[in-house]
């Protein structure tokens, strides 16, 4: 309910405001976007738990919900990989990229992100669905592979090396270049650009916050890989990975609920916009309340009423 309520917030604050968005204000509004769809299906994973995993919501909820959660992880990822390709861009090809840092640009590499993350999900939507399980005696919501465990395969290789390997190497190289460029213009300059190291700092902060809470995650899918292809012990590994699962899930949606507490917190635009939408708001009252009193609107207002008894 907070994360909702706290990425609801950041939504408001960014679409309300008159100024022009920003290429990393578009970025951190889309990954707010991804966390508030996927807080959205939680209310559903809560019941679902309360009613001992019995699904009551039919198969066309069991894909949605499950759907939207992949498609939030997808897009979260490769959103980060833009907010730290942007800074990269920002920071060490000025000169040479600027023109690639347009918001009209953003706003299209967002909707491809959405896109992007639709298609890598497509292995949620053709398995997911309602299904007895014996051993529980409870009609439940799962990924179904009885077609074909290659498929079981093919969304967990997904998940680790599209959805997590890959964004954490581009970021990685990203971040690089960028504490390098830094240093270089510190020890050219003699200073450091305070703007830019906070810009900087909120960017590592949002990506640190999503390794710690998808990267346990993401081990427990490749344990999971091993598990099935023979490397592990069954036996001895199965009911471990099962309560493993479940708790870094858990913890991966932590991360959807927590993003929004750094924007507030940690970036400097964030709490500028938000400073100036509470003046404005003031203003506007301040001024409604002068008006009001003046005897020019008393004498204007006595008119029929627009709803009476």
């Amino acid at each position: 309910l907070f994360g909702l309520l706290f990425n609801g917030f950041v939504l408001l604050v960014y679409l309300i405001h008159k100024d022009r968005l920003t290429v990393a204000e578009i970025y951190l509004g889309n990954l707010a976007l991804a966390d508030f769809v996927l807080l959205s299906g939680l209310p559903f994973w809560a019941m679902n738990i309360l009613n001992e995993f019995n699904w009551p919501y039919g198969d066309a909820l069991c894909k949605l919900v499950n759907s939207a959660i992949v498609v939030n992880f997808y897009t979260s990822s490769y959103t980060l990989v833009m907010i730290s390709a942007d800074r990269y861009l920002a920071l060490v090809k000025t000169m040479e990229a600027a023109w690639l840092r347009r918001t009209l640009y953003a706003k299209l590499i967002c909707l491809l992100l959405w896109m992007w993350g639709l298609l890598l999900s497509t292995p949620t939507m053709l398995h997911r669905k309602v299904k007895f399980i014996e051993e529980l005696g409870t009609t439940a919501c799962v990924m179904d592979y009885s077609h074909g465990s290659s498929w079981k395969l093919t969304h967990q290789v997904l998940m680790n090396v599209m959805g997590f390997l890959v964004p954490f190497l581009i970021i990685l190289f990203s971040s690089l270049n960028i504490l390098k460029a830094l240093s270089e213009r510190k020890e050219s300059s003699g200073f450091r650009d305070i703007n830019d190291s906070k810009a900087t700092a909120l960017v590592y902060a949002v990506t640190l916050l999503f390794l710690l809470c998808w990267g346990p995650y993401q081990v427990v899918i490749f344990l999971d890989i091993l598990n099935d292809v023979g490397v592990l012990d069954e036996a001895r590994w199965y009911h471990a990975l099962n309560i493993a699962a479940q708790v870094s899930v858990y913890l991966a949606f932590l991360n959807s609920a927590l993003n929004p507490l750094l924007y507030a917190f940690s970036g400097q635009y964030f709490r500028r916009k938000f400073c100036a939408l509470l003046l404005l708001h003031f203003t506007s009252s301040t001024d409604n309340l002068f008006l009001k009193s003046s005897p020019n609107y008393l004498r204007e207002s006595n008119g029929p009423l627009l709803i009476s008894l």
